[in-house]
C-alpha cells in the first residue's frame, strides 16, 4: 500500500515539475568563478536499444563530426560566460563512437576549466586496447560499462546479444581491463518483463565473480512511448517484482560493497551515475540536454541540426526552460541528497538561509512516520526500507524525464 501511495505521488508531482516554458532565449547568466558539473551528451549509437528512452540516433559519421565541432563550441561559450566545472561526465548514447572526436572534446574542456574527475559512458564492445589507451590517456578517471544484463535470452531479446557477445564473453571483458581506471563501474538493469529471480541470481553470480569496483542496478525507466517498443521486444512490465528483486540484489551485493546511492553499490568512495547526488548543480551541454542551475532547469534543443546550425551562430541552443521556488529546490534537494544516503541540517540551513527544514516538515514527517528515514545527531538518513522507497521516487522522477523527452521530440 505504501509502494503503491509513494508511486502515485511521485508520477503526478514529478509529471507536474517538468512543465516547461518555451522560447526561453539563447543566453546564460554570466558567472562567477564556482566549480560544478559538465555533463556532455552524446547522442549516437551504433544500433538503437528497445529500452532506452534517452536522446539518441543511429551514428552518422559526418553527423558525428559535425556535432563533436558544435559541442566543443558550446563548452568555449560556457568559459567565455565565467563558468567553471570541476567535473565532467558524459552520456549517451555512445559517447566512445568516436573516439578521435571525444578525444578533442575533452581535452578542451579539460584546458577551460578547472577538471579534478573525468566520468564516460561506454559499451561492451568498446572494452578494447586501442579505447582503453585514449581514455586514459584522456584522463578519465571512471568508466562505466553498460551491461544490463548478462543473460544471453535477455540480451538476444534486447537485440545486444549481436553487438556485444554472450554474458559470459562481456564479464571476460570487464575482467580484462580491471584496474585500468580509478573506478570500473558496471551498469545493470532489473525488472525486465520476462527476468526471473534465477535470471537475477545468474546475474550477480557473475558480476560479483568479475570483482568489478562499482555496480549500478536500477530498474527498468522507460517513457510511456517507449514502453510500447519494451513490451513488444518483452512483453508486459510488472511493478510487483520489483522490491523483491531490489531486495534480492541488495542482499546479495552488501557484503562486498557499501551504498553510494539507493541503487549503486561502491567498493570504494567514487563519483557515481547519478551526478545530480555528488553535485548540486550542473550544466547540460549537448543535443536534448538537461542542466539545473541557480534554480533552473533547462533543456537544450533536441534537434541535431539545429543544434549545430545555433552553436555556428554563436548562440547557446537552450529550448526550455522552468524557474523553481526556494521551497521547489529545497524538494528536489531532499529527493537527491537522500538518494544519495543523507541529508544534513547545516546544509539546508545554509543553502536556505536557515529555512530547509521548514520547507521540507512535511515530507521529513511522512518518511519518518513510515520509516523511510531515521535522524542522528543533525543528519537524516535513509533506512533499510527508506532505499526502497527512493528507488520508487527515483524511477518516477527519471520516467517524467523521460516523458519529458518524448514531448520534446514531438514538438
Amino acid at each position: 500500500m505504501i509502494d503503491r501511495i509513494i508511486t502515485e505521488v511521485a508520477k503526478r508531482e514529478f509529471s507536474r515539475a517538468m512543465r516547461f516554458e518555451e522560447g526561453v532565449g539563447a543566453s546564460l547568466p554570466r558567472e562567477e568563478d564556482r566549480g560544478r558539473l559538465l555533463y556532455l551528451h552524446i547522442p549516437f549509437c551504433e544500433s538503437l536499444c528497445p529500452y532506452c528512452s534517452f536522446n539518441r540516433v543511429v551514428f552518422d559519421n559526418h553527423l558525428c563530426r559535425g556535432y563533436h565541432a558544435a559541442l566543443r563550441k558550446e563548452i568555449q561559450l560556457y568559459r567565455d560566460y565565467g563558468y567553471d566545472f570541476t567535473g565532467v561526465y558524459v552520456g549517451g548514447g555512445t559517447p566512445t563512437i568516436l573516439m578521435d572526436e571525444l578525444e578533442k572534446t575533452l581535452s578542451l574542456a579539460a584546458d577551460c576549466f578547472s577538471i579534478r574527475e573525468i566520468s564516460v559512458e561506454t559499451n561492451p564492445n568498446h572494452l578494447t586496447p586501442e579505447h582503453v589507451d585514449i581514455l586514459k590517456r584522456i584522463g578519465v578517471n571512471r568508466l562505466s560499462v553498460g551491461v544490463q544484463s548478462f543473460d544471453d535470452g535477455l540480451l538476444k531479446a534486447m537485440g545486444r546479444y549481436e553487438k556485444y557477445g554472450s554474458g559470459a564473453s562481456i564479464a571476460e571483458r570487464i575482467v580484462d581491463i580491471s584496474g585500468q581506471f580509478d573506478t570500473l563501474n558496471a551498469d545493470m538493469i532489473f525488472n525486465f518483463p520476462t527476468q526471473t529471480e534465477e535470471n537475477l541470481n545468474s546475474d550477480l553470480d557473475l558480476l560479483i565473480n568479475t570483482a568489478v569496483d562499482q555496480v549500478t542496478y536500477y530498474p527498468l525507466m522507460v517513457s510511456d512511448s517507449t514502453r510500447r517498443k519494451v513490451e513488444g521486444a518483452l512483453g508486459s512490465f510488472d511493478f510487483r517484482k520489483e522490491r523483491n528483486f531490489y531486495q534480492l540484489i541488495s542482499g546479495r551485493l552488501a557484503p562486498y560493497y557499501r551504498f553510494s546511492s539507493a541503487w549503486c553499490f561502491s567498493r570504494k568512495g567514487s563519483m557515481v551515475d547519478e551526478y545530480i547526488v555528488d553535485y548540486d548543480e550542473y550544466a547540460g551541454l549537448g543535443s536534448g540536454s538537461i542542466g539545473y542551475m541557480h534554480g533552473r532547469c533547462y533543456a537544450n534543443t533536441f534537434d541535431i541540426p539545429r543544434y549545430i546550425e545555433t552553436l555556428n551562430k554563436g548562440e547557446i541552443p537552450l529550448m526550455a526552460s522552468r524557474d523553481f521556488t526556494p521551497p521547489q529546490q529545497a524538494r528536489y534537494d531532499f529527493l537527491m541528497k537522500l538518494f544519495g544516503m543523507e541529508l544534513s541540517i547545516a546544509f539546508l540551513r545554509g543553502k536556505y538561509n536557515g529555512r530547509g527544514i521548514g520547507y521540507l516538515w512535511s515530507e521529513i514527517f511522512a518518511f519518518m512516520l513510515v520509516g523511510g528515514v531515521r535522524y542522528k545527531r543533525g543528519t537524516f538518513y535513509l533506512t533499510d526500507r527508506g532505499r526502497y522507497y527512493w528507488v520508487i521516487m527515483m524511477r518516477e522522477f527519471f520516467t517524467a524525464v523521460n516523458n519529458f523527452r518524448d514531448f520534446c521530440l514531438d514538438r
